[in-house]
């Protein structure tokens, strides 16, 4: 039973979708780095927005503060979301599809590899039945945190939603297993729970449900190394060194058997500090672009909207405009009119 008031919601929702900007923003620069190459750009650490190196690979001519695809694509399955008043397989890939092609996505590298092949493939006249039948990175996760809010820790119906919402590009057990544990996560912060633990046994709750949809795919266990990646952190180490041991044996790369895992270890390192999980992304260096987004989104629902700094939210506002709290506003709405 949904206890919270629509501000309540809307701060939550706020700051989940604050939180995949701000980790998508700030991990922008490090992104796809390995811990040296950080290191050669930023000996002093990432510790606010900075604008991407000249040499990025993939972000060069960025600006401090400017979001990637990680944050584009969860507005758009926001937006398919609010304009259908479902998740819906079809208008999530069609608003998929117009946001590449206005963002000329398909000549650059914005796009992962799964959802390039998948929406290659739907542009050239496949149906959904077939486009996502092999995708097994981490691009359902990065852009799953609005299928988590609006069903607000409802394990059963988060998770079928989210197998409607990866079947045009993710449609693997592995995939979905992911993707279902982060949007867990983030719905039962959501509906206000305050134990990081009961949080977790949602993300793994859901990351079990999940496997049991989509193709059958190969892929470790998620559940597994969320465990392996939890005693990195439990170790009580330094903050350095917890990251270089997620960054080694847990991995930060696109692969989802990594992605989720690591993300869920640096909120439970942060404990639920937004801020502080997205730095940790963002000096990690690997997918930390994505990391950050998907780490955010959690961390942010559980904190709330005002645990970002006035000028954080300011910054990404005016760089991106990307209306966030329309968004959230809009996304409240629709949960207590379906509840």
């Amino acid at each position: 039973m949904l206890r919270l008031d629509k501000q309540e919601l809307v701060e939550r929702i706020y700051g989940s979708l604050m939180g995949v900007a701000c980790g998508d923003a700030m991990g922008m620069p490090t992104s796809m780095f390995n811990p040296e190459t950080v290191r050669t750009f930023f000996p002093k650490g990432i510790h606010d927005f900075e604008p991407a190196p000249a040499a990025h690979p993939i972000h060069s001519g960025m600006v401090a503060g400017q979001v990637t695809d990680d944050t584009q694509q969860t507005l758009a399955i926001a937006d398919a979301i609010l304009e259908t008043g479902r998740v819906d397989s079809v208008a999530i890939m069609k608003k998929l599809l117009a946001w590449a092609e206005g963002m000329g996505a398909f000549q650059s590298t914005l796009l992962g590899p799964s959802s390039l092949k998948a929406l290659l493939a739907f542009k050239a006249g496949a149906s959904v039945e077939t486009t996502g039948k092999y995708g097994d990175t981490n691009g359902a996760s990065m852009r799953i945190s609005p299928v988590g809010i609006i069903n607000c820790g409802e394990i059963e119906r988060t998770v079928d939603d989210v197998a409607i919402a990866c079947f045009p590009t993710h449609n693997t057990d592995i995939a979905i297993a992911g993707a279902s544990a982060i949007a867990c996560a983030v719905g039962v912060c959501i509906r206000g729970e305050s134990s990081l633990d009961k949080v977790f046994a949602a993300a793994i709750q859901g990351a079990e449900l999940g496997l049991t949809r989509g193709n059958s795919w190969i892929g470790a266990s998620i559940p597994r190394r969320i465990q392996l990646a939890f005693d990195i952190v439990e170790k009580n180490e330094s903050e350095t060194v917890i990251l270089r041991n997620l960054y080694d044996v847990v991995g930060a790369t696109v692969t989802i058997t990594e992605t989720v895992p690591t993300c869920l270890a640096l909120v439970k390192y942060a404990e639920g500090d937004p801020i502080k999980t997205i730095l940790c992304a963002a000096n990690m260096g690997g997918d930390a672009d994505t990391i950050g987004a998907i780490a955010g989104s959690i961390a942010g629902a559980y904190a709330g909207i005002k645990a970002f700094p006035t000028e954080y939210r300011e910054l990404i506002e005016k760089v991106n405009h990307c209306e966030l709290e329309r968004h959230a506003i809009q996304l409240a709405e629709f949960i207590l009119a379906r509840n």
